[in-house]
């Protein structure tokens, strides 16, 4: 019984470690970056099941907050969507609040928790993909699956399961290079355990001594869509007004 005891220790410690060796990778991938601020101009290419494509050109400001990250994202083209402003900021509770204002409407809407899952202006991103990259470690249990090589860099694979179902996905599965924490590549599954979505991180440069990913790639699995965004201009702790994170900025695309 003893060794049984003292076995079943070892196993429980290893599997602890495990754990908490995984959490510590992705917070140290999610938090690879260090900047106080980030603004970027970016091209969307939506890539539809027929092949057509269409463009979106949007700027995009993120900053800390109290209680975590805040973005802000500006429609400038094309001009269907011209003026459209989507605002998403971390609340205590560890979740995320976000607004849209649509010009067409005149308002400021806020978005709904069950509207989470839904595309966020007919791109394969969701609602809750635009938060899911500032997603608190705290709040999904990780575990390291086995190390592979991906795109030439050996990467550490780590699955992370939600604690509670509030969350879009049942899992995400992501592969992370052992040597410098750079993210190239989540999968997202549904509440049925199916394979939804691939995101991809491609393209990486050095911009103002951060390797960041030039080019975004957002798949959904069978229905044959995609959805890529270029970074055509990118800057890191360019002073950002604090009025930029309001819904009045939304309605209105002026701090005050």
């Amino acid at each position: 019984m003893k060794k049984f005891f003292v076995f079943a220790l070892i196993l429980i410690s290893a599997v602890f470690l495990n754990a908490q060796d995984a959490a510590s990778i992705v917070n140290s991938a999610r938090n690879r970056v260090q900047s106080d601020t980030v603004s970027s101009r970016s091209r969307m290419v939506i890539t539809a099941r027929d092949g057509s494509t269409s463009e979106r050109v949007i700027d995009q400001y993120s900053k800390d907050g109290p209680n975590g990250a805040r973005t802000v994202i500006v429609f400038q083209r094309p001009a269907n969507v011209a003026g459209t402003r989507f605002l998403t900021m971390d609340n205590a509770s560890g979740g995320s609040d976000r607004w849209i204002f649509l010009p067409s409407l005149g308002r400021v809407r806020r978005i709904a928790a069950s509207e989470s899952g839904g595309s966020f202006m007919g791109t394969d991103f969701s609602y809750e993909d635009i938060s899911s990259v500032e997603r608190d470690v705290s709040l999904d249990t990780h575990t390291l699956l086995r190390e592979e090589t991906l795109n030439g860099r050996l990467c550490r694979v780590i699955q992370s399961v939600p604690l509670d179902n509030s969350y879009l996905y049942s899992k995400t599965v992501t592969w992370i290079d052992k040597e410098n924490n750079i993210i190239y590549k989540t999968e997202m599954y549904n509440r049925r355990g199916e394979l939804v979505k691939i995101m991809e991180m491609l393209d990486f440069r050095d911009i103002q001594g951060r390797a960041t990913p030039m080019q975004t790639k957002i798949a959904t699995v069978g229905a044959g869509t995609s959805t890529m965004i270029y970074m055509e201009i990118l800057k890191y702790d360019e002073p950002i007004p604090e009025g930029v994170f309001t819904t009045a900025y939304l309605e209105t695309g002026r701090t005050r």
